[in-house]
């Protein structure tokens, strides 16, 4: 069924403060970068899981390089020049609109992030690339989203687009129901437009991977950061219902056009993430 326009009551204006006390997702995935935009509580988080389970380190590096191997091939081969970024995160190596724009010049690039902490330093970061932009904005409201002046006048939004949604959804608990917020961008996607899609995986078999998920999920979703939550193949696959899953499908992350032949054995880690592109017909 379509999904109603979010009639919810009007989005309260974004976090123009920082709270150092509370971990940020953005600044916890910066810790497991080895990035330096983070404070104690979030690297309270990150030892917390280093301790038991250091291969999320390589999941957070493996989920970079697929984003850069998604991006080479939409700009590249699928020949798309817009792309919105939601959940863009602080700004690090082969952003999107560094691959984006090396393999089409003429490729927009608009970010979209709550966390001020990602708004002052994505904003530094683009002030010199007049064809890029950051909002910051609550990637759960998607009408908002469309209607953002600073969006939606640097965008053309009735010509295909690709959506970013690496690493974000996962953060949607199922209170503030991810499957609506899914199934209403991708009605307001133009026809012909990409979905780029990274999400935490249960594998849900009782072996080792289920078990990193549920501690990782419990250290993340259940403690100060309060979200980061791992979900069934199934429910990923609904969350592109409507779209076409290009091959070779939702799949783990070093299976999705792979460089090469592996050079390292695939981890655990491996197991509790999968991604894949989707076209909106």
């Amino acid at each position: 069924m379509t999904p109603p326009a979010d009639d919810r009551a009007p989005t309260p204006a974004p976090p123009t403060t920082i709270d150092p006390t509370t971990p940020s997702v953005a600044r916890v995935y910066d810790a497991f970068l080895g990035g330096t935009d983070h404070y104690a509580s979030d690297v309270a988080v990150f030892e917390q899981v280093n301790a038991v389970a250091p291969q999320m380190a390589d999941l957070a590096r493996s989920t970079r390089d697929w984003l850069v191997r998604a991006v080479r091939y939409l700009a590249g081969t699928a020949g798309m020049d817009q792309f919105l970024d939601l959940g863009a995160g602080l700004p690090s190596a082969e952003n999107t609109h560094q691959v984006a724009q090396r393999y089409n010049g003429d490729a927009r690039v608009a970010y979209v992030d709550i966390d001020p902490v990602v708004a002052a330093h994505g904003r530094a970061l683009l002030e010199e690339n007049q064809q890029t932009r950051l909002v910051q904005a609550d990637l759960t409201r998607p009408d908002d989203i469309w209607a953002h002046p600073e969006i939606s006048g640097f965008l053309e939004l009735d010509q295909p687009l690709v959506l970013m949604q690496s690493g974000t959804i996962h953060h949607v608990p199922d209170s503030e129901g991810p499957q609506e917020i899914m199934e209403r961008y991708i009605e307001l996607l133009p026809s012909g437009s990409y979905i780029a899609f990274m999400h935490f995986h249960d594998p849900e078999d009782d072996g080792p991977g289920t078990e990193l998920a549920r501690f990782v999920e419990q250290v993340f979703a259940q403690g100060d950061m309060g979200s980061g939550f791992f979900r069934t193949r199934e429910q990923l696959t609904r969350f592109l219902h409507g779209t076409e899953l290009l091959d070779p499908g939702l799949v783990r992350l070093e299976d999705w056009w792979p460089n090469g032949p592996h050079l390292q054995p695939l981890t655990v880690a491996d197991q509790v993430a999968l991604a894949g592109v989707a076209r909106k017909p």
